[in-house]
């Protein structure tokens, strides 16, 4: 996925990461075809591939993986929705605060009621709190202990919950990279 520009068009992400299923495809130019690899006879003879391409915000996305073209577009339609968090930064005024933070609409109940951030990735509350917390990380120049304090965690619950997925985790990296610092381990 393609890395856009800070809050495409100059709205906020939740612009779209707010929106029904139906209103966000609506906004997306749909291509099917046939996926090429593994897969069975059936394979190749279906275009039953999704590439959706959120026009609004530039955000492309692929699902492949199902002979189903149904099932692909909800997959497509998933990792859109994924994407908005990990892609699109809100920005975050300079002078932010961890009551501001904690404030924030996607973030106030990402933590649980010790005050750690604690979820699968399946949790509904999850994707807008990475979007947040990727935020956060943008204001700090990705130094995590400066990040940590400001979402009212501590240092090691911040690196635990950005592994909980690979994509969070390889963001925050690319964060840093571009920050100037070392990749987290």
């Amino acid at each position: 996925m393609a890395h856009s520009p800070p809050s495409a068009n100059g709205l906020p992400r939740a612009t779209w990461a707010h929106l029904p299923e139906d209103r966000l495809l609506a906004q997306c130019e749909v291509d099917t075809y046939r996926a090429s690899g593994p897969g069975g006879q059936k394979r190749n003879k279906t275009s039953s591939a999704v590439r959706l391409r959120h026009l609004p915000t530039g955000l492309i996305v692929i699902a492949e993986e199902s002979r189903s073209q149904h099932e692909n577009k909800a997959k497509a339609l998933k990792r859109l929705w994924h994407a908005l968090f990990l892609d699109l930064r809100d920005p975050l005024p300079v002078d932010l605060t961890s009551d501001t933070v904690a404030a924030l609409p996607d973030y106030t109940s990402a933590r649980n009621g010790d005050g750690r951030l604690n979820m699968s990735a399946k949790d509904p509350r999850f994707w807008p709190a990475v979007g947040v917390i990727l935020d956060v990380l943008v204001v700090v120049e990705a130094r995590v202990a400066d990040a940590a304090v400001l979402l009212g965690v501590s240092t090691g619950n911040l690196i635990d919950f950005l592994q909980t997925d690979p994509k969070v985790w390889q963001e925050a990296n690319r964060l840093r990279t571009v920050a100037g610092h070392k990749a987290l381990r």
